[in-house]
């Protein structure tokens, strides 16, 4: 049976109140504590600027339950879809719960807006994930007959463990590429002269990495899209820097890694995207770029003590450059799917 006293109610991200602002980002730290339990929480400001700064090309809804004084938020679940032209049969969702307020029902409740969300927008698929930090999670996605799509970790590098003499080596076997190809550096957003070179290595290196069986269609890049996603990132305080090769020949992009620091949890850097064009492959480009990253890092940013970087658990070219160089999984995340046909049944049975 569903909990009959149990109701969400309508949140506005962009126009939210103090309160409504303030007991969200206690409650989406306390989640925290679960996922990344080592991490400094995230600041009211930063919160703020997440939530007022969501890409224009994302649909959400979103509702959040409160206690009975209205004082702290015990559950909230948000839902979306992405209008970049590409998987529009697909759609967004997480239902997050208080510890001590789990296996009461609110979960099933949040499907029903899931439920009217998914149907309003036509989609036939919807997606989520769980962490083994919260195994409550997949247990629920699994009482729903959903399934797992892409197993990743995010793995770790501590900087005391790392092996410096790698990074000597790896430098050292650049020598012979440096005639061929030229190190460049960006920091902040990518520039607007070079910004459509980097949407097409994003659209073919990007789509080209494991999907195991999700289903799920190449997703699409444009110009615009980068911008908005930067606004967003940047509204926050992150800080980028962008270590790229350009073809010695004829100034084409070969590769690029980027890099994403916060000074609010100064310990820890997080790798975003790194990629090489096939064609430039198999030359020790993607070691390079990794290297002169690693090297800045350790010369202008002493204080960070870990290096996070997400992978699928089937990406061998990724896992391989990152085991040499000590990262270890840290916290194990699975994207599931599951029919929207299969919630609307798995409401009608539990209604019955």
């Amino acid at each position: 049976m569903i909990t009959k006293t149990v109701a969400f109610h309508s949140i506005d991200f962009l126009a939210a109140s103090d309160h409504e602002y303030e007991c969200l980002s206690e409650f989406k730290n306390i989640l925290n504590r679960e996922y990344r339990p080592d991490d400094p929480p995230i600041s009211l400001e930063e919160n703020i600027q997440d939530w007022k700064n969501i890409p224009h090309f994302v649909d959400y809804e979103a509702y959040v339950m409160w206690d009975e004084l209205k004082t702290k938020l015990i559950a909230e679940c948000e839902f979306a879809v992405y209008n970049t032209g590409d998987n529009e049969h697909m759609a967004d969702f997480s239902i997050e719960v208080l510890p001590e307020y789990r296996r009461k029902g609110i979960a099933r409740n949040a499907l029903i807006l899931l439920l009217a969300f998914a149907k309003k927008h036509e989609r036939r698929l919807l997606i989520s994930f769980s962490t083994d930090r919260i195994p409550a999670a997949a247990l629920f996605l699994e009482r729903l007959g959903a399934r797992k799509g892409l197993e990743m970790y995010v793995n770790q590098l501590k900087i005391s463990e790392f092996n410096r003499n790698l990074l000597l080596d790896w430098l050292e076997k650049r020598g012979k590429l440096k005639g061929e190809f030229e190190l460049g550096y960006w920091e902040g957003a990518y520039p607007e002269d070079r910004i459509n070179e980097v949407s097409d290595l994003y659209q073919e290196v990007a789509n080209d990495q494991p999907r195991d069986t999700l289903e799920m269609e190449d997703s699409k890049f444009s110009p615009q899209i980068f911008r908005e996603i930067e606004q967003n990132m940047f509204a926050r305080g992150e800080q980028r820097w962008i270590l790229y090769l350009t073809d010695s020949t004829n100034g084409k992009l070969a590769g690029l890694t980027e890099v994403m620091w916060n000074p609010n949890r100064k310990i820890i850097i997080n790798q975003g995207f790194t990629g090489v064009y096939p064609v430039y492959r198999s030359k020790g480009l993607g070691r390079w770029l990794k290297a002169e990253m690693m090297q800045k890092i350790l010369k202008e940013r002493p204080e960070v003590e870990f290096i996070r970087t997400r992978n699928a658990n089937s990406n061998a070219p990724m896992l391989k450059i990152n085991v040499e160089m000590g990262f270890k999984p840290y916290i194990a995340n699975t994207i599931w799917q599951i029919e929207t046909e299969k919630i609307e049944n798995y409401l009608l049975e539990v209604k019955q």
